[in-house]
């Protein structure tokens, strides 16, 4: 379709290049290089053709292409309908083990615009940023096509916060699309996820960007150390609890060990229940506790309880009753947030269940940070 955006007014934060700069002079000697993206359903592909359609693997070839002689490894750790709170708790398994030298994060249209939110993607931030490898990090803003909404104006306080090279949707793309210039249904199905021609104008974005680097490539230029954290920043370092990993107290709770084959393989080593009562316990450390479970599109499903500390007053319900009609949903729900530091007990209780459900209750797992 050949649309065009002005994909120059797309580099929204210049940031310290230093470690850009590092990984293209590193690819143009040809080193090794592993390329890894972390976000939701554009990162991973949704709605795109194919898979070599879609805005990562697009980027991935601009340095294949710019890089002739480097071999690079392409890793694509995005899973659809999930933000920076699961990807702060994922990033270390699903990217770092990968020792990136390049890491995009994308989460700004699966963030909500909320303090809390902030203050998990700066612990998304910060856990790369900190990695032993000094992976270079570029963020991307994608945006609602119909809307212009996103979480865009609090990421890139993180992003200037750390002096990070940041590219948005909302000066390009979305600009031409509320003129009337790019009509919305020739690149988007729903005002969200790119197709096909939608991706290729979001990597024509980064990939600009990128050129601009490129170029300025042999320019000197210091590194940026890690700053102090701009919010509580509790996320940082947070950590996830599955059955191959945690030892909980089970009465009426099973571990389920189907392994992860994919990334964006979701039900896989928790716990099930069926019937009411049934209880899981566990013991956690910090400030920040959430429960991740399955949201089923199947009814009836059961309801259940989480309970902190023993405080029944506050017991958070965990309904696994999904209400939309896309898929079962990989849901996460913070049960404590900003407690006080050290030990504290988890309770997993099954407060209601039904001789005809149709799923039982399915425990993903227990974020901590």
């Amino acid at each position: 379709m050949g649309y065009v955006v002005h994909a120059k007014e797309g580099w929204v934060n210049r940031g310290n290049l230093y470690r850009m700069k590092e990984l293209m002079r590193r690819a143009k000697n040809g080193d090794r290089i592993t390329l890894a993206f972390l976000g939701g359903s554009i990162t991973q592909g949704s709605v795109s053709s194919q898979y070599t359609n879609c805005y990562a693997y697009l980027v991935y070839d601009w340095f294949v292409k710019r890089f002739p002689k480097t071999a690079f490894t392409y890793v694509n750790a995005g899973v659809g309908a999930t933000t920076s709170q699961y990807g702060v708790a994922r990033v270390e398994k699903d990217v770092l083990a990968w020792n990136p030298d390049f890491v995009v994060i994308e989460f700004s249209v699966n963030d909500e615009d909320t303090d809390f939110f902030q203050e998990t993607y700066e612990g998304l931030v910060r856990s790369v940023y900190g990695n032993a490898f000094s992976p270079a990090i570029l963020l991307v803003h994608n945006i609602f096509y119909n809307t212009g909404i996103s979480t865009e104006d609090k990421h890139r306080q993180i992003g200037a916060h750390y002096r990070l090279p940041s590219v948005s949707m909302r000066p390009t793309i979305y600009q031409e699309v509320a003129a009337g210039n790019i009509p919305a249904r020739e690149i988007t199905p729903d005002d969200l996820h790119p197709n096909t021609e939608g991706h290729a104008l979001v990597a024509e974005v980064i990939t600009d960007c990128l050129d601009n680097i490129y170029r300025q490539m042999d320019e000197e230029e210091a590194p940026f150390p890690m700053p102090e954290p701009l919010t509580k920043n509790a996320y940082e370092g947070a950590r996830r609890y599955q059955n191959d990993n945690s030892t909980p107290i089970c009465e009426g709770f099973t571990a389920e060990h189907t392994l992860q084959k994919y990334v964006n393989d979701l039900f896989c080593m928790g716990w099930t229940a069926s019937k009411e009562g049934a209880k899981i316990s566990f013991q956690t450390e910090g400030t920040e506790i959430a429960v991740q479970y399955r949201k089923s599109v199947k009814h009836p499903a059961p309801v259940a309880v989480a309970v902190v500390d023993g405080d029944e007053e506050n017991a958070v319900i965990l309904d696994a009753n999904f209400e939309e009609t896309w898929g079962d949903c990989l849901y996460i729900q913070t049960v404590a947030h900003h407690i006080t530091p050290g030990t504290h007990q988890l309770e997993i209780r099954l407060k209601e269940a039904h001789e005809n459900d149709a799923v039982p209750f399915y425990l993903v797992s227990v974020i901590t940070a």
